[in-house]
């Protein structure tokens, strides 16, 4: 037993009784779990006395700064444009939809469907606000929503089990501001349960499957959204992300993934996990839909990137040290081809490091580890045993974590932001792999990622992490397949507000990649 996990096996005997947690006969399981993140207990044993301000996200002003939707609409805006031109057609999309999903049942996308009626009565609603002359652009446009957040006329369920109230009265702030803009929801997506976890294998509403593979992860936690969109259920879904949870599974799933600027979307209306770490974004087939969606969630007028005709001017940062190494040799091919393809259509290149960036997974995992075992507490005291064993088990070892190691944490992340910041004057862009492999194999524990041997969760979530700790937006999109046929993800990210520089790069980028995937 290493001497940090035999240091945890004493803080173990003591803890329970401080934390008056009645069941300390789950010592062993928490030290075994712990195993599996030494490296990141080491980094932050190690942390110096954080001094100053603790860090804090930064304000949000996330302005318009796209274009409305034009004449050759597409995607979720082509299906407006159809029902604006006939209104009584609003609620055949969503119909569809439901089809669709029930069609595709095995990939257990859905927790929950929406009833006929309902459809009826979103679609009326719809079609009141369109006949009244307000804006409605995402009428008639078929939306699934993680089972993370409030809908109105749904359970909540956060993909755990136990008893369930009844259907939500009320809608998260995100889902009423899709409804006002004429969307219609069809259903709650399946996810890993609490969004505590990147498989998406939900022991109490079965685990999803990845339509690009079922024999692969479809990632998590937004598993279910990021499926529902792939298999072509609907072109649009809400997902959250905490350390990577919407652009993990849109790369493993082939699709457009967006996590804007910490806040730029309410939470309110949303179960936390890790309050500072959690963001909602939309997982799409293109990233025109995730702007349009985006801007509506955000409070913004509609709008989609604006069209660069080319890459000149735009200076793009590669962080090799740690993005880049390791990679599996057919994702560092499919990043060359993809870099150079930028390359030639004007973008300049710049090589920068990110000091503080290799401590990101230990400082995520002592952040997320506190948070959500504070948010869950109540619900580990009094009906564990409705929580599958994956996430008790992480809840659980929360209460080891010492305070000091929580504050010193979030000093170095208000360093590590600085140090994005001081990396990235004069660049617009950075790009990364979303993912050091293509989509892991199912029931897999560790990955062969080149030379070094990675624990799952390593592997999955070390590139995205950085951007839930800064809080800085950050996209995901396909540009390429690996060696096994499953999709490549490409990661672009942006400064905070920088919202729409980012969608329009990432447009452009989309374009200039879209043979490369299919």
């Amino acid at each position: 037993m290493s001497d940090i996990i035999q240091r945890f096996a004493q803080i173990a005997d003591h803890q329970a009784i401080l934390t008056r947690y009645p069941f300390p006969d789950r010592r062993q399981a928490w030290l075994d779990r712990l195993q599996l993140n030494i490296p990141e207990l080491q980094c932050l044993d190690a942390l110096s006395e954080a001094g100053g301000a603790q860090y804090q996200a930064p304000a949000v002003d996330v302005r318009p700064k796209g274009i409305a939707p034009q004449g050759d609409a597409q995607g979720i805006a082509a299906i407006a444009e159809a029902a604006r031109r006939e209104p009584g057609g609003i609620q055949t999309p969503a119909q569809l939809a439901l089809q669709s999903a029930q069609a595709h049942s095995n990939l257990h996308a859905f927790i929950e469907l929406a009833g006929e009626t309902q459809i009826a009565e979103q679609a009326q609603a719809a079609r009141e606000r369109f006949q009244d002359g307000l804006q409605v652009p995402l009428l008639a446009v078929p939306v699934a929503v993680k089972d993370l957040m409030s809908v109105r006329g749904f359970h909540l369920t956060g993909g755990s089990g136990g008893p369930t109230t009844g259907a939500e009265a009320t809608d998260a702030v995100a889902v009423q501001r899709l409804r006002s803009a004429g969307a219609i929801i069809v259903g709650t997506t399946n996810l890993h349960e609490l969004a505590y976890g990147i498989t998406s294998v939900n022991p109490h509403f079965s685990a999803v499957v990845n339509p690009r593979s079922a024999d692969h992860i479809p990632g998590g936690s937004s598993g279910g959204s990021a499926a529902a969109v792939a298999a072509g259920i609907v072109r649009a879904a809400i997902g959250t992300d905490t350390a990577g949870s919407i652009r993990i599974p849109a790369a493993c799933c082939g699709v457009v993934g967006f996590k804007p600027t910490y806040d730029a979307i309410s939470r309110q209306g949303a179960m936390d996990l890790g309050p500072t770490l959690d963001h909602l974004g939309p997982i799409t087939q293109s990233v025109d839909d995730s702007a349009l969606l985006f801007s509506v969630m955000a409070g913004l007028p509609a709008q989609v990137p604006e069209r660069l005709a080319d890459l000149q001017g735009v200076r793009v940062g590669i962080p090799r040290r740690y993005f880049f190494e390791p990679l599996a040799a057919d994702v560092s091919r499919a990043m060359d081809a993809a870099i150079a393809r930028l390359k030639a259509d004007g973008a300049e290149l710049v090589h920068i490091d990110i000091p503080g960036v290799q401590e990101a997974s230990a400082l995520q995992f002592a952040t997320l580890c506190s948070e959500a075992t504070a948010i869950h507490w109540e619900r580990l005291l009094a009906r564990p045993d409705s929580l599958g064993e994956d996430v008790r088990v992480r809840l659980e070892i929360g209460q080891l974590f010492p305070a000091i190691w929580y504050t010193r944490a979030q000093g170095a992340r208000k360093s590590l932001a600085q140090n994005f910041q001081s990396a990235m004057q004069g660049i617009d862009i950075l790009l990364t792999p979303t993912l050091r492999t293509t989509a892991p194999p199912n029931g897999t524990k560790s990955l062969q990622v080149g030379d070094t041997q990675m624990p799952l969760h390593a592997a999955v979530t070390s590139l995205t992490l950085p951007f839930n700790l800064t809080g800085m937006p950050a996209i995901s999109l396909p540009c390429g397949t690996g060696d096994n046929g499953l999709p490549v993800g490409l990661q672009l990210a942006a400064l905070h507000n920088h919202d729409w520089r980012l969608l329009a790069v990432a447009a452009r980028a989309e374009l200039l990649l879209k043979d490369s995937y299919q």
